[in-house]
């Protein structure tokens, strides 16, 4: 709408807007021009009150920028999404996670992701990182209480440890069909032994056994694979494991992870161990294992709508009866990580073993197996005692190490004469013990 104005300069006063109204009545005012609200209402599309409004000198107020408690993150973010990092996020749940856990960040899972999907710069991190990724449908199918257990291996997870260097971890993970409780142990090596182990931990922390184990085609569990043209041909010592403790194994088909969903799910959750590259000494990392575990049979399940741990009790009210102490002793493995002392020994079951110098106030991972100890520097095998009811264990080399430590003025033979008798006297010493 236009006005006809008698000034020198302009002809036209143009009101092509509300905010312009404020200006009309300035003119108004010093040129007398009268206005006719109900014609602008009519033009501008809006109520002849609202032009009035306007016109006395009404301002929209700005819309207030709100501030977000995720704001003050940002630069944090940006450094954990940065190329330079070793960390890293596969998922927006591993980053909020991580944030949770390590820096106090107090909002919802869901606003955090749709506070990174607002934000280009950091959402990218996430669509680059996804794109070669696919999406497995699962089978979505149920079990009844203690009817099955699923099993799997993440392989070779490459761990850079703050004392241990690069390590290559494997974690092994158990979970109950029907109430998903899950049991999730880590582990420096895949042996058959170690295969046998853990599942035997968990049918003894759960107090029996599931009708059927569903596993994957692991080398040590499958001498050949099964397809979707052949049933597969299980390994026999595995297979005399299984009858040990009364389960039928059911192999999954090759290269086909979504007919045993429910574990390879947990596979996703142990993603956010990326998120700590660098940044834990082994045992934290085991640890975090732990956490991680304990954390997700705590929250509640999306299929079920409860936590695991509130159905585990059905579940295991159904479970088969463990076999005989006898039989589960054959495929025990224990596995723990222990500090060498000043004395340069770690201690089992109150008696001391013995290991070279140069680990004095390190961590080394002990295992048992058959009667003797193995003691090692992450896969590195440092040395093997049998286990005996000496409460001193001291390999000769070792001992005359320690010697030459804390008597360096001695020459090598009286170094080798000491150690001899001393070991002599401790062990008299500990055998008149043992005789009293």
């Amino acid at each position: 709408m236009y006005y006809q104005l008698e000034i020198k300069d302009s002809k036209y006063f143009a009101i092509k807007s509300l905010n312009d109204l404020s200006k009309l009545k300035h003119l108004q005012e010093v040129l007398n021009i009268k206005v006719n609200f109900s014609e602008i209402a009519k033009d501008l599309g809006v109520d002849r009150r609202t032009v009035k409004k306007y016109y006395d000198g009404y301002n929209k107020p700005c819309a207030r920028t709100k501030t977000s408690r995720i704001d003050p993150f940002i630069p944090l973010i940006r450094e954990l999404l940065s190329d330079t990092s070793i960390q890293k996020f596969h998922y927006k749940t591993n980053l909020y996670q991580y944030l949770v856990d390590n820096r106090g960040l107090d909002v919802a899972s869901s606003t955090f992701r749709h506070f990174i999907k607002k934000h280009e710069e950091l959402n990218k991190y996430f669509s680059k990182s996804n794109k070669t990724s696919k999406t497995v449908k699962s089978m979505r199918f149920e079990t009844a209480p203690g009817e099955q257990a699923q099993v799997d291996w993440k392989e070779d997870f490459r761990f850079l440890t703050t004392d241990k260097g690069y390590v290559d971890l494997n974690i092994f993970v158990f979970i109950l069909g029907y109430s998903r409780y899950s049991i999730y142990y880590a582990s420096l090596d895949k042996r058959q032994s170690t295969i046998f182990a853990f599942p035997n931990d968990a049918f003894e922390k759960l107090g029996g056994v599931p009708r059927v184990i569903l596993t994957d085609n692991l080398k040590t569990v499958m001498d050949k694979a099964r397809s979707e043209y052949y049933k597969g041909d299980i390994n026999s010592k595995f297979y005399e494991f299984s009858k040990d403790y009364g389960f039928k194994v059911q192999p999954c088909i090759a290269k086909r992870p979504r007919t045993k969903g429910k574990v390879e799910s947990q596979m996703k959750i142990l993603d956010e161990l990326d998120a700590y590259q660098g940044k834990l000494s082994y045992k934290q990392l085991v640890d975090k294992v732990e956490k991680i575990n304990l954390r997700k049979n705590m929250t509640i399940h999306q299929g079920t709508s409860k936590t695991p741990i509130s159905l585990l009790e059905k579940d295991k009210g159904s479970l088969k009866p463990l076999p005989s102490k006898e039989i589960r002793s054959q495929y025990q493995n224990h596995q723990s990580i222990v500090k060498v002392n000043e004395s340069s020994m770690i201690s089992y079951k109150s008696n001391q073993y013995s290991l070279p110098t140069e680990y004095i106030g390190k961590t080394v991972i002990l295992q048992v197996e058959d009667n003797y100890l193995y003691l090692y520097d992450t896969t590195k095998l440092i040395v093997k005692h049998k286990i005996t009811d000496k409460k001193l264990n001291y390999l000769k080399e070792h001992y005359q190490e320690i010697v030459r430590k804390t008597m360096p003025y001695k020459d090598e033979i009286d170094i080798k004469e000491y150690s001899k008798e001393n070991l002599k006297k401790i062990g008299a010493l500990f055998d008149s013990k043992r005789n009293q």
